[in-house]
C-alpha cells in the first residue's frame, strides 16, 4: 500500500511563509502525478497545485498563483509545496495526493493516494 506523510504545516502570521513536504512510500514516485489540496470545514477540497512526473509541467489555482511553487526530487520521493506570502484565507488542512499515469489533474477523484493533511494557520 503506497503512503503519503505530509508535514510542514504550522501557525504564521500574515506574509509568512512554510514549506510543506510529503514523502511517498514505494518504488513507484517516479511514475506517479502529484497534486497539493486544501480543505477547511464546511467546504469542499481544492486543488491548489500539480506537478506532472518529471517537475516539468505544473499548474496552480488562481488564488496562489505567484505565491506558491510546487516541487519533487525524484530520488528522495518528495514533494514539496512553497508558500511564500501567506494570507489567512489560506488557512486550510493541506493534503497531498498521488495520481498513477505521470500526469496531474486538478479534481479530487483523478487520484489514487492521499495523505492525512496537515493544518496550515495564518492568523492575521
Amino acid at each position: 500500500q503506497v503512503q503519503l506523510v505530509e508535514s510542514g504545516g504550522g501557525l504564521v502570521q500574515t506574509g509568512g511563509s512554510l514549506r510543506l513536504s510529503c514523502v511517498v512510500s514505494g518504488r513507484y514516485f517516479s511514475h506517479y502525478g502529484m497534486g497539493w489540496f486544501r480543505q477547511v470545514p464546511g467546504k469542499e477540497r481544492e486543488f491548489v497545485a500539480g506537478t506532472n512526473w518529471s517537475g516539468g509541467e505544473t499548474d496552480y489555482a488562481d488564488s496562489v498563483k505567484g505565491r506558491f511553487t510546487i516541487s519533487r526530487v525524484n530520488d528522495k520521493n518528495t514533494v514539496y509545496l512553497q508558500m511564500n506570502s501567506l494570507k489567512p484565507e489560506d488557512t486550510a488542512v493541506y493534503y497531498c495526493a498521488a495520481q498513477r499515469g505521470y500526469n496531474f489533474a486538478v479534481v479530487t477523484t483523478a487520484y489514487d493516494y492521499w495523505g492525512q493533511g496537515t493544518q496550515v494557520t495564518v492568523s492575521s
